[in-house]
């Protein structure tokens, strides 16, 4: 009996010495000297996510990985994205962060009012994309930040860009005042791209709104540099004074030259100047003009205008501006 039990003590202390040697092997120090960063692909199984952590050298034997994972994971599924690894994390930790989905976040991001031959560019310069692309039709990106993984295509990132403006457009034509003198979403995005460039505070948007659909309601032109300046630049900076014969070009763009909106956007405009091309502000303005402050001035008759515009070429000509 006493050679009986030696044994079974044997067997059980052999069977602890076992199990406390899995567990280090789970939760010890991994064998990855410095930190790394590890893709899982969308649709990767278990398999898949172990044998990327093996090519890395984040795990010594990917079946190992995945049995273990099985024991003590809790079974659930990992997520898709890219893992940055640290040096010697263990199998344990490796495990839980991709459960949790604690990916590494790339982000890409549009201002509001850039246009399309601007948002190309950041695209093409984001690190890590994949893909050529090319400039997106103006007015279809909705301005905001968007995360990516790395090897993504710029082409999928671009289109969530455009669902996220679709979206947002029709949200917001759904809600749109009676005031508002956009017949159709694409005129409410025409006029917004034309607020979008017109101003840089945002509570002048929607007396901007109101100035402009003033106009149009009178028959009048809405005379909006950045509409002159986009055929002739697509609208990056032009870098100097627009010349008379530009004020003077008929080019569907120009509306110096024509009455009513632009033929197409000329940016990409944000939710704010989507909403203040929607919800106009209660204002009989028709003019503004620069303030000095980065802001405008408005008024309602011409001769009020004037005034306002010889106080702006005085703060002009005491900065040498003229």
């Amino acid at each position: 009996m006493r050679k009986v039990g030696c044994l079974l003590l044997a067997i059980v202390l052999l069977g602890g010495a076992a199990l406390f040697g899995v567990a280090q092997l789970w939760g010890g120090a991994g064998p990855l000297p410095e930190q790394r960063s590890v893709v899982v692909r969308e649709g990767s199984t278990l398999t898949d996510a172990a044998g990327a952590l093996e090519k890395a050298g984040a795990v010594r034997s990917a079946r190992r990985f995945v049995l273990l994972s099985k024991v003590f994971g809790g079974g659930t599924p990992i997520r898709a994205g890219e893992y940055r690894i640290p040096a010697h994390a263990s199998q344990s930790d490796i495990l839980e962060m991709m459960q949790k989905g604690d990916a590494l976040r790339r982000l890409v991001t549009i201002p509001e009012g850039l246009p399309s031959i601007l948002v190309r560019e950041r695209l093409m310069a984001a690190p890590e994309l994949e893909g050529e692309l090319d400039v997106p039709l103006e007015g279809t990106v909705l301005p905001d930040s968007y995360s990516y993984q790395r090897n993504d295509s710029r082409r999928q990132v671009l289109e969530r860009m455009q669902r996220a403006m679709v979206q947002y457009l029709d949200a917001a034509w759904a809600k749109r005042s009676p005031d508002t003198v956009a017949k159709t979403p694409r005129e409410a995005l025409i006029l917004a791209s034309v607020i979008e460039k017109e101003t840089g505070k945002p509570k002048e948007r929607r007396e901007i709104a109101a100035v402009y659909s003033n106009r149009l309601r009178e028959g009048m032109r809405l005379q909006a540099d950045p509409t002159v300046i986009y055929p002739i630049t697509k609208g990056k900076p032009l870098g100097r004074r627009i010349l008379r014969s530009e004020l003077e070009a008929r080019n569907g763009y120009n509306t110096y030259a024509m009455a009513g909106l632009p033929i197409g956007p000329i940016c990409n405009p944000g939710r704010a100047s989507i909403d203040a091309a929607l919800h106009p502000a209660k204002s009989d303005a028709l003019y503004f003009v620069a303030d000095g402050t980065g802001g405008h001035v408005f008024a309602r008759t011409l001769e009020e205008h004037e005034r306002n515009v010889k106080k702006w070429y005085a703060i002009r000509r005491a900065r040498g501006e003229m």
